[in-house]
């Protein structure tokens, strides 16, 4: 993932001398290139979670590319049942301009990125496309922005009127602690505690909002303080996890889950899905 195309075709040449030396290989993949060279494909879907795990097509991909209901086999045929992506026009864009680029490889560089515009910054591995974005056009814009001096890795930047805040969105994680759940990351959890510490039985055992954290001791499963999951150290491996057996997984103690609303624990809402 994220390879350039020439770093993708040196790939699928080392898994055909993979196949070619008599070995079976299997590959989880959705880069077309490498599906185009498969022997066998088998695509699963039609959707993702609950609505996935059946058989759509499988065979040679020209054979998938003929089953209507295969989404990878649209694609396959070259995708001219979907409409292409909307395109705004360049011209009337005003531009971003990075002046004198110099860091790492970057030779004095100099380019134009239209604002209120989708840019892709493409090229093969190393040849600059991260120290561009993130280590100059980034450091460079949120200087500006604070009111600082620009970084010594350009000359100048140019065309920032209008732009109110800079943002990075990277790799790393979301969440600040083992323990966090796709709940604490939209900011429902609050209003789940809240909720369950409103059910009639909470409030007659004297249960507040903090007893329904997995953070917190009290509510929470002590033997894996709210994880759910207990790490095992594991001698020149890394370290594994395993489901708790005092919870099951489920992160609350007994007493926790024994208050429901509308018949269901709060360690039951938290394995629904957003649907």
């Amino acid at each position: 993932m994220g390879l350039h195309p020439r770093d993708d075709e040196a790939l699928t040449k080392a898994l055909l001398g993979l196949r070619d030396r008599g070995n079976t290989v299997v590959v989880v993949e959705h880069e077309e290139s490498v599906i185009r060279a498969a022997d066998h494909v088998v695509d699963l879907g039609p959707g993702a979670g609950p609505h996935g795990g059946r058989l759509v097509a499988q065979g040679s991909p020209k054979q998938v590319a003929r089953v209507k209901e295969s989404v990878t086999g649209l694609w396959l045929r070259g995708g001219g049942e979907r409409p292409p992506w909307p395109r705004r026009s360049l011209q009337d864009a005003p531009r971003l301009t990075v002046a004198g680029a110099r860091l790492h490889n970057l030779r004095d560089l100099t380019v134009d990125v239209p604002l209120g515009r989708l840019t892709v910054v493409t090229g093969v591995s190393g040849s600059g496309k991260s120290t561009l974005v993130r280590d100059v056009l980034f450091r460079a814009a949120k200087a500006r922005l604070a009111g600082k001096r620009l970084p010594p890795v350009l000359a100048d930047l140019k065309g920032l009127r209008g732009v109110v805040r800079a943002l990075e969105v990277d790799e790393s994680p979301i969440g600040r602690t083992p323990r966090s759940v796709p709940a604490t990351y939209v900011g429902i959890m609050d209003s789940i505690r809240t909720l369950f510490a409103a059910v009639p039985d909470a409030r007659a055992l004297g249960y507040g909002r903090s007893r329904f954290s997995f953070n917190v001791k009290g509510g929470r499963c002590e033997r894996c303080e709210g994880q759910g999951r207990l790490r095992v150290t594991m001698a020149l491996l890394p370290d594994t996890y395993v489901p708790c057996e005092s919870c099951r997984g489920r992160r609350y103690n007994a007493d926790t889950q024994a208050v429901l609303f509308k018949g269901k624990s709060v360690a039951e809402v938290l394995e629904m899905t957003i649907d």
